[in-house]
């Protein structure tokens, strides 16, 4: 990848009752290239009756892989979010995961280090993100797919311990996914936070947030999608400036709560990467 993309989590349709290929079609229409897949295990009814894009990783990836590009689109990452605290879940969560990716054409799989028990010291679970890292690596490094590490948990949504986490385990297949609104909700710096990871950035999630959201700043550690890019208070031009400067090449994932925002988006996004 050349310059830098802009793409779109099909979890902006997550409230329009459609199956995967409504979404699909209407990422294309809008202007993207690039779209993100969720990932679940098992089957869903939902999903099974075309009223949710989320994929099961009991499909073969070449035949998802086929489906995405009939539409014009390429993915760029898979989100298959695992408790890394929870071993017996997270490990063959994440394995499977890695190996879709590889068969859908995914560069990377955006996790963090998910939900730790409350009765669960910080030395307990950063044994067990070290165990299944450690664990789930290897399979990246055969599969040339990176874990990208998000922000969106208690430990990973403040920068001083995201950097503990992401220094566990040494790995080129084990970078980073910054989510800009989680770490805004978190009450940090998203700038400081770029700036520093900003050499191991291999895929962005493009959340912004306004709204009623923004009363809950610094009481949580993220929001599920956020607002249309350019609609709330986060600056693209400096954020992709940041990017631009560490050199990064890859895909702006844009995580909206809406077809609309997913278009309002494309056009700000695409208009602020026009400029220097």
């Amino acid at each position: 990848m050349a310059t830098i993309e802009i793409g779109l989590n099909t979890e902006a349709f997550r409230h329009a009752d459609k199956p995967l290929e409504y979404a699909l079609a209407a990422i294309r229409n809008q202007g993207y290239r690039y779209c993100e897949l969720n990932m679940l295990n098992g089957r869903d009814l939902l999903c099974e009756a075309g009223y949710y894009g989320a994929v099961s990783m009991e499909r073969d990836p070449l035949e998802v892989r086929a489906l995405v590009e009939s539409y014009g689109l390429k993915v760029s990452a898979v989100s298959a979010h695992a408790p890394m605290a929870q071993p017996e879940i997270s490990i063959p969560f994440l394995t499977r995961a890695i190996e879709f990716a590889d068969g859908v054409g995914a560069g990377c799989v955006c996790t963090d280090e998910g939900v730790v028990p409350d009765w669960m010291t910080k030395r307990q679970a950063f044994d067990l993100f070290y165990y299944t890292l450690r664990r789930v690596l290897p399979v990246a490094e055969r599969h040339k797919v990176h874990i990208a590490l998000e922000p969106h948990q208690k430990y990973s949504v403040k920068l001083k311990t995201y950097l503990e986490v992401l220094n566990l385990v040494e790995s080129p297949y084990f970078n980073c996914n910054p989510d800009t609104g989680n770490v805004f909700m978190a009450g940090q710096d998203p700038y400081a936070f770029l700036e520093t990871i900003a050499k191991r950035i291999v895929h962005v999630h493009a959340k912004d947030i306004g709204g009623v959201v923004m009363s809950d700043r610094g009481k949580v550690t993220g929001v599920p999608s956020g607002c249309a890019c350019g609609e709330g208070v986060l600056d693209w031009k400096r954020i992709i400036g940041i990017l631009r400067k560490a050199g990064f090449k890859g895909v702006l994932s844009v995580e909206c709560s809406s077809e609309e925002q997913g278009l309002s988006s494309f056009h700000h996004l695409s208009s602020v990467l026009k400029t220097r």
